[in-house]
């Protein structure tokens, strides 16, 4: 089990990359065009660059919904490797057999 405070900054990331998705879309948008005057975009980096840093979706860890372990994530379950394998091997996860040979 990870700590809390990890796992609430990183819902607090998510939230916040939520609130500010529009904005830095349309700012880098404007970054990226090259038909636009230089002066232009560089004044979108520079809005960019004063939006929080916790708003960028690339700050958000991928967590183990269970446990919050950050470490081994499998994107199909949202889960870990040791929780997949626990419920793996109960039977808990439709579809998913834990191999034996």
């Amino acid at each position: 089990m990870s700590k809390t405070s990890s796992v609430y900054r990183n819902l607090k990331r998510v939230k916040m990359s939520e609130k500010y998705a529009n904005r830095r879309q349309k700012l880098k948008e404007v970054v990226m065009n090259k038909e636009l005057a230089a002066e232009e975009r560089f004044q979108a980096t520079l809005k960019l660059a004063e939006m929080p840093r916790n708003s960028a979706k690339i700050r958000i860890r991928n967590r183990c919904k269970l446990t919050g372990r950050s470490r081994s994530y499998y994107r199909k379950f949202g889960l870990s490797r040791v929780e997949l394998r626990d419920l793996a091997s109960f039977g808990e996860i439709p579809g998913l057999v834990k191999s034996s040979w």
